[in-house]
């Protein structure tokens, strides 16, 4: 192989691939639409985009995929993944065998905390926890450069715990995909922060409006944002207490809302177990390009 590494982010709605220089530097970087409820079609897409990078920079590369789920420790195929079509598919073994090569997979939400750990903005800490915040809610733990997996293949997936703290008007919590009731991914997704303004105000709003609406004085985003806010600070409480990360780096579409890297923190301190908080939440130093690179970096890690 050449110094050349492709990453695939394999999305719900997107597939995108980038092409990394030795030293990280974007060669080329493509987009196309996920073929969603179709596996063989997704593979296909895959394999029609990773060709295409190769063929434009005339050099063959090493291939790491970010996907939603985890691969089974069990069975070597896919769980826990919110694109259904993937589950129990060997992804990995399906996309090396059309590839010619070996492919290493990962969590989508490792990735990014990967990516933000080797170059971004986690980048020199120790333990770094990256948060995904979309339309779904997820996490990944890097310690020492390296994805913290577990015997489980979880490690880092605090969305599907429950909300901590809950407030008597929380509980049981809305349903999730999952098939309980209040994990947090109910609570701090963009779509839940939609659901929560809507419920209170009557009004449908996405994230974005929502949080300018606050800005401009709106009342009832206002408070929306501020019921999201001491939610996620509980939440990530939570991990600060068993992790006890020195960067959080918050990813996905919510982690463009520049008030919670101010709020967040202040809200955090009376949840965590210890007299004062060094632990620093920041921003993604690659934004929506930080999951792909990190499934590049997946071949930089030693095994």
């Amino acid at each position: 192989m050449s110094g050349i590494r492709i990453g695939v982010d394999l999305g719900g709605m997107k597939i995108e691939a980038i092409a990394l220089a030795a030293n990280g530097t974007t060669l080329v970087r493509r987009r196309v639409p996920t073929p969603r409820d179709d596996y063989d079609a997704t593979i296909d897409a895959i394999v029609t985009i990773v060709d295409g990078l190769e063929q434009e920079i005339g050099a063959r590369g090493t291939v790491g995929l970010g996907t939603p789920g985890a691969v089974s420790p069990a069975t070597g195929r896919i769980k826990n993944s919110n694109s259904t079509w993937l589950l129990d598919r060997p992804l990995a073994e399906d996309l090396a065998a059309r590839l010619a090569r070996p492919v290493r997979l990962d969590n989508d939400a490792n990735c990014f905390a990967l990516s933000e750990a080797t170059d971004g903005g986690g980048r020199d800490a120790k333990v770094v926890f990256g948060v995904i915040l979309g339309t779904g809610t997820g996490g990944g733990i890097v310690v020492d450069g390296r994805p913290l997996v577990g015997a489980n293949a979880i490690g880092g997936e605090w969305g599907h715990n429950p909300l901590p703290w809950p407030e008597s008007d929380e509980r049981p919590g809305p349903p999730c995909y999952c098939g309980r009731r209040g994990c947090l991914e109910t609570f701090l997704s963009g779509p839940a922060l939609s659901r929560d303004y809507a419920a209170a105000t009557g009004e449908r709003r996405d994230p974005p409006a929502i949080a300018a609406a606050a800005g401009a004085g709106d009342a009832g985003a206002e408070a929306a944002l501020r019921r999201y806010e001491d939610r996620l600070a509980r939440g990530l409480a939570s991990v600060i207490n068993v992790v006890d990360p020195d960067v959080i780096v918050l990813g996905g579409g919510m982690s463009n809302i520049d008030r919670l890297y101010d709020q967040v923190p202040r809200l955090w301190a009376p949840y965590v177990f210890s007299d004062r908080v060094d632990t620093r939440l920041v921003r993604p130093a690659h934004g929506d390009s930080s999951g792909v690179r990190g499934a590049a970096w997946l071949w930089t890690i030693a095994v």
